[in-house]
């Protein structure tokens, strides 16, 4: 099995603390972040892309990443996890992720947070990222 998420995990995480020290990043999800900015970053799914299959060990899986960008901020908190977004987007665009969606969701737990969800997917072999 490929098992990109620590790298992913690890990319990620480093250019948003770059970006921002005091940002919290966390493998994952929490509903209930213990500071703000948080972002989660999670493999959701991690499937064989048949076709690529041979009776070798080579194998291409196509991966779903799930990030949760959460803002508190008293005013701006809907700019901010944009701005988070963004960073996030401009970072993955050149390893060839596609965007499958960015949502914003309500956070029933507490509406003062901002939450936005983003969606990524690509297909890798372990050592490259392709665009399918």
């Amino acid at each position: 099995m490929i098992d990109c998420e620590n790298e992913v995990y690890s990319m990620i995480a480093a250019r948003l603390r770059h970006e921002n020290s005091l940002i919290n990043i966390s493998s994952v999800y929490l509903d209930t972040p213990s500071s703000f900015p948080h972002v989660s970053i999670e493999m959701k799914d991690n499937a064989i892309m048949a076709k690529t299959m041979d009776s070798g060990d080579y194998e291409v899986s196509v991966v779903i990443f799930e990030i949760n960008i959460f803002s508190n901020k008293e005013e701006g908190r809907k700019t901010e996890a944009k701005k988070i977004a963004k960073v996030i987007d401009d970072l993955l665009r050149p390893y060839n992720f596609r965007r499958m969606a960015l949502t914003p969701v309500p956070n029933m737990e507490d509406n003062s947070i901002y939450r936005i969800v983003a969606r990524y997917r690509v297909a890798t072999d372990g050592k490259n990222f392709y665009r399918r």
